[in-house]
């Protein structure tokens, strides 16, 4: 890296506002606890200091990346993490439970920009034959995250769960302070005139989806989806979907431009991201089987994960230096096939030691070469630098998207067969097709030179 790869500052301020954002979903497992005991409540209740962090992420992701093609990376990036600051304070001075999540929900929507924005500028600023590893390290910030979280997390609660967010206001304010000088402006020529209308019916469009799927029981999967609760904000979403579409149409400077689903490399990138996502779901309820299957407790069953969080760390990169090599489609072939082949083994052998590793690693390796470098490069090389970073928010929300429903279609699953390993083998068993499906996808696109 410091011989071959060039804006080496520009990349570690990058990684650093990434690993900010990423940290923040991995650090509040350890806090829950205490969150509950100071404000005295439940468990649904403290759910939603994750949950209102994962919406708002999910909506900042394309308003976000719009703002930043139209008004410049820079200025865009810099809100992002001022915003994730403001969050933060909001919790450290929260009096009460409302503004613990007000906050909560500031951050993630700081959050959600980050990463598309960030992608999108190595598109901007790298060459084309060193995006891939550029990408592939970002890539790792995640692996990174999910290691350090809970450590971090339990360290700082030594001291007051409050700490684990007052450490955020620091870095935020070193990451601002180089991002006026490092990160470039790159603003479109193009109309400023801004899509309210889209911004609406997205608003309410993700709201509703997350807020319906979030309300489904697991427990009670089948009566649940039809509850009040649940029906109504479903519906919303679907009913809302093509009068959000005419209105991107119609629209003069569109929050997601309708050509970006006109191109089939895009269009393949979006699939197999909200594949990739689905697939995810496997890795968020592996702590839940090894509990299961080995009878071990939480903290050693989230210990039993570090394996497959190191496969997705080292593969990271590794997907980024293919991406440089063989191209896109070489690498997304062997992510979506490691996946699939992971799937298969946690399905058929994950009631033995070496079965549940194996199969761990597997995914692992097979989310990082998804789920990072490959999908972000085709979007920056199949869009122009107006386009980009929406792009890059489209290829978050779609793989958001797919992670929020199969969490609970899996929940809804495993439930049915009262938390068993039948359970847990029809769900991943279901997955397997989702992973063949993206594999098929993969064929679809390019290959290097063409």
């Amino acid at each position: 890296m410091k011989s071959n790869l060039p804006n080496k500052k520009l990349l570690s301020l990058l990684f650093a506002g990434v690993l900010m954002g990423a940290l923040d979903i991995a650090v509040i497992g350890p806090a829950l606890p205490a969150i509950k005991f100071e404000y005295g409540i439940d468990i649904r209740q403290a759910s939603w200091v994750f949950n209102i962090y994962l919406l708002m992420h999910l909506l900042s992701a394309p308003i976000m990346a719009k703002l930043s093609d139209t008004y410049g990376r820079r200025y865009i990036y810099i809100i992002n993490v001022l915003l994730f600051a403001i969050g933060s304070i909001l919790i450290v001075i929260s009096p009460n439970y409302l503004t613990l999540l007000i906050g909560r929900g500031v951050q993630g929507f700081g959050a959600g920009g980050i990463f598309p924005v960030a992608s999108a500028v190595i598109g901007d600023t790298f060459p084309k034959d060193k995006q891939g590893i550029a990408l592939g390290l970002i890539g790792t910030v995640f692996g990174l995250a999910f290691i350090l979280g809970p450590i971090l997390g339990g360290f700082l609660l030594m001291y007051d769960w409050r700490w684990i967010f007052a450490i955020n206001l620091p870095i935020a304010a070193v990451i601002i302070f180089f991002a006026f000088i490092l990160v470039p402006k790159i603003a479109s020529p193009g109309s400023r005139k801004f899509d309210f209308l889209g911004l609406l019916l997205l608003t309410i469009i993700l709201s509703s989806f997350s807020l319906g799927i979030n309300s489904i029981q697991a427990d009670n999967f089948s009566q649940s989806i039809f509850s009040l609760d649940v029906l109504p904000f479903l519906l919303i979403s679907i009913v809302l979907v093509p009068a959000f579409w005419n209105a991107e149409i119609r629209a003069e400077n569109p929050i997601i431009d309708i050509m970006l689903f006109k191109k089939k490399q895009l269009l393949v990138a979006y699939i197999i991201g909200f594949g990739a996502g689905m697939c995810e779901a496997a890795a968020m309820y592996a702590p839940a089987l090894a509990k299961l299957n080995f009878n071990v407790s939480d903290s050693d069953a989230s210990f039993m994960l570090l394996p497959m969080v190191a496969a997705m760390f080292f593969s990271a990169p590794l997907s980024g230096f293919l991406i440089d090599k063989k191209g896109p489609r070489f690498t997304l072939l062997i992510g979506t096939s490691a996946s699939t082949i992971s799937l298969l083994l946690l399905t058929l052998f994950a009631d033995s030691l070496a079965g549940f590793y194996a199969g761990g690693c597997l995914l692992g390796m097979g989310l990082a070469f998804l789920l990072g470098a490959p999908l972000r490069y085709i979007i920056n090389n199949e869009l122009e630098r107006d386009h980009r970073a929406v792009g890059q928010g489209v290829v978050t929300l779609s793989t958001s998207t797919g992670q929020i429903l199969s969490a609970a279609l899996l929940g809804g699953v495993i439930a049915s067969f009262g938390t068993s390993f039948a359970g847990f083998q029809t769900a991943l068993g279901l997955l397997i097709f989702v992973g063949i499906a993206i594999v098929f996808a993969a064929f679809k696109l390019k290959k290097r030179g063409e």
